[in-house]
C-alpha cells in the first residue's frame, strides 16, 4: 500500500515520456531528402567514412578528465562547510588532505602509466 504513490508517479513519468515520443513521430515533419541524411562534418564535406576508428586514448582522457573534474566538485561544498563551521576546523582540514593526497596519488599513478601523453 505504501509504493501506491511511487508506482504512479513511475507510471505516469513513463507515460509523459512515451506520449511525447508518440506525439514527435505523429506530429513532425517527415521532409526527408538526400541533402538532409548525408553526414554533416562543421559545415565540410566529409572527407572519409563516417565509421572510422577513434583511438582508444581519446576516450580514456575524457574518462579521466570527467573523473577528476567530478572529483574536483567535492571542494567546493567542502569549502562552505569549511567556512561555517570554524569550530572543527582542524578535522575538516585534515580530511580534505587526506582526500587531496588520495586524488593526487590516482594523478601521478595516471602520469606515470603514461596515460596522458598523446603520441
Amino acid at each position: 500500500m505504501a509504493y501506491i504513490p511511487v508506482l504512479l508517479l513511475m507510471f505516469l513519468g513513463m507515460a509523459i515520456g512515451i506520449g511525447a515520443l508518440l506525439a514527435s513521430h505523429f506530429l513532425g515533419p517527415k521532409m526527408a531528402n538526400r541533402r538532409k541524411d548525408s553526414p554533416y562534418e562543421c559545415g565540410q564535406t566529409s572527407i572519409r567514412a563516417p565509421r572510422h576508428r577513434i583511438s582508444v586514448r581519446f576516450f580514456l582522457v575524457g574518462i579521466l578528465f570527467l573523473l577528476f573534474d567530478v572529483e574536483i566538485i567535492f571542494f567546493f561544498p567542502w569549502a562552505i562547510v569549511f567556512r561555517k563551521y570554524l569550530s572543527i576546523n582542524s578535522f575538516i582540514l585534515f580530511e580534505m588532505g587526506v582526500f587531496l593526497a588520495i586524488l593526487l596519488v590516482g594523478y601521478f599513478y595516471v602520469l606515470r602509466k603514461g596515460a596522458l601523453d598523446w603520441e
